[in-house]
């Protein structure tokens, strides 16, 4: 389970309908050409939380299918609803998705023991393990390490998906939890990750940038963190740009100008902004995309 994992786009027409065929194609480029080890599928990147229970199962169905075993899979369930969560993670169970991923749940108050019996419910209705997916800026819920080490109790924790710029409580975590995965989650703090320790990482512009992430992964394995950091900084300057023109916008505009049916945005997203193809056609030259 460890490795680059894209957090996967999902393709949309105006209607805001699933496109088949280009979901298809993200995840064979995703494979073949970003060389990714793995998907991480139905979270932010996908646009997981505007959609319908049966649209999130519709994509799981169809990842699974185009993936056909040539990398690991891991389905983010979680929900606010947490009978959808329950269904989801049974689902993705059932098609043999390796791991399941839970958001904390959001927007209301809930306290600790409220996030722990969630996760615990959704590990004991699917009987499958489980990675947590911290992401403090957008959900608001931040967890110390006592409550960390609360959750990690459970063996079928078997790590979390760490987005947040808190590079101490990182390093503790690595220390504390050698045989927990650690994901980092910020794809432009990749380099600040790897040198602490993380198995891996899951992010969206893996989608058309995975092979030059691959190259800081390896650089900082072998040792090479001057190198390292030069590939990070290139990628920054990448990060930046695709961000100052919409991240998933951008990202699927990249993606729909070499070939690939990326569509658009869910509503109440907005689409790609025409007027700006020209800077997209010079990201994709400049960073040889």
């Amino acid at each position: 389970m460890k490795g680059l994992y894209s957090a996967l786009l999902v393709p949309f027409d105006e209607q805001g309908n699933i496109k088949e065929r280009g979901l298809r194609d993200v995840v064979k480029q995703n494979i073949e050409k970003q060389g990714i080890d793995g998907l991480y599928v139905n979270g932010s990147s996908g646009e997981n939380f505007m959609l319908s229970t049966d649209v999130k199962k519709e994509i799981f169905r169809i990842v699974h299918a185009e993936n056909a075993g040539r990398v690991k899979l891991i389905a983010q369930v979680g929900s606010i609803n947490l009978d959808e969560a329950i269904e989801l993670g049974q689902y993705a169970t059932q098609l043999g998705y390796d791991s399941l991923s839970a958001v904390t749940p959001f927007y209301y108050p809930f306290s600790f023991e409220e996030i722990k019996s969630y996760y615990e419910t959704i590990i004991a209705e699917t009987n499958n393990q489980m990675i947590v997916y911290s992401i403090p800026a957008l959900t608001g819920v931040s967890m110390d390490m006592t409550q960390l080490d609360d959750l990690f109790k459970n063996e079928n924790i078997i790590g979390i998906k760490y987005t947040d710029s808190d590079f101490f409580m990182l390093e503790r975590l690595r220390q504390r939890y050698p045989e927990k995965l650690i994901y980092s989650g910020f794809d432009e703090m990749l380099i600040h990750g790897l040198i602490s320790g993380v198995d891996g990482a899951i992010g969206s512009t893996y989608n058309v940038n995975g092979k030059r992430a691959k190259e800081i992964m390896t650089l900082v394995a072998d040792g090479n963190t001057t190198k390292a950091y030069e590939v990070q900084h290139t990628t920054n300057d990448l990060i930046e740009q695709i961000q100052k023109l919409g991240l998933y916008q951008t990202l699927k505009e990249i993606l729909n100008q070499k070939g690939i049916d990326a569509g658009t945005c869910k509503k109440p997203m907005r689409g790609f902004d025409q007027s700006k193809q020209p800077e997209v056609k010079q990201l994709i030259k400049e960073f040889d995309l």
